[in-house]
């Protein structure tokens, strides 16, 4: 009998993953760097799954506390509890996210970022949503790190002769943490594969533990398996058990925080893995869910666990020869939970610098696994801010009142960019309001909930993605602002003068090839401080003009450029288009743009006789690099010109367009042009005054 309800209990966790998997297999077993493996399951359990993973470990006690204790609850609050995690889990997590937002995919990638370069073409409006639940998801990235570290650096203190060296104090443990998460952030350069690779087989050995753990109390008392009528989860929030009300969900939330990063990560090891994966996972944590629901029913009359403090069912239901094996070993998962959100900011960071949300910043590409990345700057400035929670709140008790809140907003957004998703790119009306509805109200009520700790910790999560967010709509409004009154002349104006001057032979040679970085995407118009560069400040002369424009693909490795040449042989109007997981490296793709064309005839030759590597048909480059300002006295109004100084001022922090392209600085001429808005009607002439 207990048999047959396991096998039951296995078959309806798993069996809604299912339809899912089948309706994905002919578009992952085409993508041969999707492809599944042995090795890619562990890299995802060592990558993607550490937040989720680490939630048996709080979630129930969570609830326990905010119910009065052990002694004040009986078996219905228990079942229905149980319920609601297990429901929340398959609603959020398994539904909304594995199901739902995977099929949402840019090629591949997930993430808020990718869900919006999807749909940004069907309204303005969306950049808000996308903006709010990004800055909050890279808030998480800040907290989660110093959570789970610090909570795990504490659980050490369970073991006696541990807590003896550790002492009363909070300094050894800070400092602890604080190492800790210093050797988090520094492996970091090593790439998310070899991470996966270390991580992994720990992340499979607790996943094991867990089910396990959870699997032997179920058998004592099989009853906790009718937590998977969702009726139960229903009738706890009425019940009179129920203590808090639907507040309850503050806690049950908890069980699913990591299904955001599951969704940003699926980039790093391949939608299919994490679709072979995931089943595997979710069942572990219901068992262990119910484990500990089992336990605690057979110990609600315990008089002695009623007049402890703190009841940790995760812990207090294992043998006690397993404890310190169990405390030692949620410690490092709760090391590795960080990576989930730690690889998710790097991947929700390149998205946004492509969509043009933040500044440019470097990026490498470690190993050529699909979607594994690493930023240095986010590297760096998620360490300083995680280091600097720890050391403001000292326990992990008190960053938990800051947690949950940012992450709640930024599932709150998703569900909007979906909704939109479902009805816009894949004209399912009918689903789209179904998953706005349901989802929105679901979420909304968690949201709810975890304002609650808004004056307990909350307002640190509120700061940190306001500050996110403010450098999120300064980029994006100073790009609006600087594009509005940027002037745009005709190019085929100016040919006849290009050509004067290509063949002045008074004025020196400046370069062969002379390049300019051009946001302009129309090839019969062209910036204004482009050609005041050529013309008016000192006068260029080279054997080829190039002016460049590069575009963002919605897809991450294609690559191909086009090319205007206005019926000539030294003015190149360059279109470069580039995969969103592409290094604008722009002087090597531009090399092979000036071999093609010079095959082709539409190019001469350029003679170089001078070169280690011997004689060359592709002469010398400079890149012009143009940078706009505001003069001392401009026409825009105080706060648009206070945003843009701004604006400049995060670009100087982040880094110049320079490092971004990947330019040799000494071929680089740097020039500085005001910004200089086109008011019509508002030139003056001077007056000579008279004697």
């Amino acid at each position: 009998m207990i048999i047959a309800k396991i096998e039951s209990l296995l078959v309806a966790v798993v069996i809604i993953q299912i339809e899912g998997i089948m309706e994905n297999h002919i578009d992952n077993h085409l993508d041969k760097k999707n492809k599944i493996s042995g090795a890619m399951f562990l890299i995802t359990i060592g990558i993607v799954y550490g937040d989720i993973g680490t939630s048996p470990m709080y979630v129930m006690k969570s609830i326990l506390e905010g119910n009065g204790g052990i002694a004040h609850i009986n078996q219905e609050f228990i079942i229905g509890s149980l319920s609601l995690i297990i429901w929340t889990i398959t609603l959020l997590t398994t539904i909304k996210y594995v199901i739902i937002a995977m099929k949402a995919d840019n090629h591949g990638e997930g993430g808020i970022f990718s869900l919006y370069a999807i749909i940004r073409n069907y309204g303005k409006w969306l950049i808000i949503p996308t903006i709010l639940g990004g800055a909050a998801l890279l808030a998480d990235g800040v907290l989660t790190p110093a959570v789970t570290v610090t909570t795990a650096v504490e659980g050490l203190r369970s073991i006696e002769r541990v807590n003896q060296l550790l002492g009363p104090s909070y300094h050894k443990v800070i400092i602890i943490t604080l190492l800790i998460i210093a050797f988090l952030f520094m492996v970091q350069r090593v790439g998310t594969s070899k991470i996966g690779k270390a991580f992994g087989p720990i992340m499979l050995i607790w996943f094991l533990f867990l089910g396990i753990s959870g699997l032997t109390k179920i058998a004592s008392l099989p009853v906790v398996l009718t937590a998977l009528n969702p009726v139960h989860a229903i009738k706890v929030l009425f019940s009179p058990y129920n203590k808090v009300g639907f507040m309850i969900l503050g806690s049950v939330f908890l069980a699913t925080t990591g299904a955001e990063a599951l969704y940003s990560d699926m980039g790093h090891v391949g939608r299919s893995n994490v679709y072979f994966s995931w089943p595997f996972v979710k069942v572990c944590l219901v068992l262990n869910y119910l484990g500990q629901g089992a336990w605690i029913i057979n110990n609600q009359s315990n008089s002695d666990l009623g007049m402890m403090e703190e009841v940790n069912p995760f812990f207090m239901m294992l043998p006690e020869g397993m404890r310190p094996f169990a405390i030692l070993l949620g410690a490092l998962a709760a090391v590795i939970a960080s990576q989930a959100l730690i690889t998710g900011s790097f991947t929700l960071v390149s998205e946004a610098i492509n969509l043009d949300l933040l500044p440019h910043l470097e990026i490498r590409y470690p190993s050529d696994t699909k979607g594994q990345l690493y930023i240095s700057t986010v590297n760096r400035i998620l360490w300083i801010g995680c280091s600097l929670v720890v050391l403001y709140f000292r326990s992990g008790s008190r960053i938990e009142s800051a947690y949950g809140l940012a992450i709640t907003l930024t599932m709150l957004m998703t569900t909007v960019l979906i909704s939109v998703y479902l009805r816009r790119v894949r004209h399912k009306g009918l689903a789209s309001i179904i998953v706005l509805v349901v989802f929105g109200v679901i979420e909304g009520v968690f949201f709810i909930s975890s304002l609650g700790k808004l004056l307990v910790g909350g307002y640190v999560t509120v700061i940190i993605t306001l500050i996110l967010l403010s450098l999120m709509v300064t980029w994006y409004r100073g790009t609006q602002i600087e594009n509005k009154y940027s002037t745009q002349l005709a190019m085929r104006d100016f040919i006849d003068n290009l050509e004067r001057l290509h063949d002045d032979e008074e004025i020196p040679l400046l370069a062969n090839n002379l390049v300019f970085l051009d946001g302009n995407r129309d090839n019969e118009s062209i910036d204004r401080d482009i050609l005041y560069s050529i013309f008016d400040k000192d006068p260029k002369r080279a054997d080829a003009y190039w002016f460049i424009n590069v575009s963002i693909l919605d897809k991450p490795r294609d690559m191909y450029y086009t090319v205007e040449t206005y019926g000539t042989n030294y003015i190149f109007r360059v279109k470069l288009y580039l995969g969103f997981k592409l290094s604008p490296r722009i002087n090597v793709y531009l090399r092979q743009i000036v071999r093609d064309l010079q095959e082709s005839g539409e190019l001469p030759k350029q003679n170089k006789k001078y070169s280690i590597y011997g004689e060359s048909t592709v002469g010398s480059f400079k890149f012009c690099i143009i940078h706009k300002t505001l003069s001392a006295k401009s026409e825009l109004s105080m706060a648009d010109e206070r945003l843009l100084n701004f604006k400049h001022a995060i670009r100087t922090v982040a880094g110049s367009r320079v490092s971004w392209y990947g330019l040799d600085t000494s071929t680089v001429i740097s020039e500085t042009v005001p910004l200089i808005p086109n008011f019509e009607g508002k030139n003056k002439k001077i007056i000579r005054a008279s004697k």
